[in-house]
């Protein structure tokens, strides 16, 4: 949990970083502002202790209009997304997005003092897609890669599509098992799986 809380960290930096520049790099977008939301998380930390619902309101102003949950809910579903109707597919993008901000809140919660350093970027600015990489820095164990996908969009603005932890991508780890309930249960009964998990707050 504590490396989602790292996860969450970075996607808020970038998503404040977007609001105060629209520059062509995008580790710049997501490395600018780092100081600030930490100080921020530390300014609070007595508040959201007493309050932790008030989570939801960093997660709402920094992650929402700054991940591209469209493009993720279809790279997840694979085929499955091509055979979904219209209704299908916005019940899908509903839930998974519900459980992709739950699980981000709930992991703010748990952000400790670990240092995220960043390291150079991969990719073409100019043919708008790039992968920023950082790590994860723990006190006498090996550092933890983390690496987020952006892509710009057709506005001009950098959106995180995919985030890969220790080289495990979040968008393949759903993809597989999402695979396996629709096999089992199909569309209707993934997404009800979801649904039925967002409401009891299951993981």
């Amino acid at each position: 949990m504590r490396i989602l809380a790292f996860l969450l960290l970075a996607v808020c930096t970038a998503a404040q970083a977007d609001t105060h520049t629209r520059g062509d790099d995008p580790q710049v977008l997501v490395q600018s502002v780092a100081e600030q939301v930490l100080a921020e998380l530390k300014k609070d930390e007595a508040d959201l202790e007493a309050h932790p619902e008030r989570i939801n309101d960093i997660v709402d102003r920094y992650i929402i209009p700054h991940v591209d949950f469209q493009r993720m809910a279809r790279w997840v579903l694979g085929k499955y997304w091509r055979r979904a109707t219209p209704g299908q597919r916005k019940r899908f993008v509903e839930e998974f997005k519900r459980l992709l901000v739950r699980t981000y809140a709930t992991s703010l919660l748990e952000y400790t003092d670990q240092t995220l350093t960043f390291l150079p970027f991969r990719g073409d600015p100019a043919r708008g897609d790039v992968t920023v990489r950082s790590q994860i820095d723990q006190p006498g164990g090996f550092p933890i890669p983390i690496d987020y996908k952006l892509h710009r969009n057709k506005d001009g603005r950098w959106l995180i599509y995919d985030i890969a932890i220790d080289g495990v991508s979040l968008v393949s780890n759903y993809r597989s098992s999402f695979a396996r309930e629709i096999a089992r249960k199909g569309i209707d009964g993934l997404i009800e799986t979801l649904a039925e998990k967002n409401r009891s707050g299951g993981a």
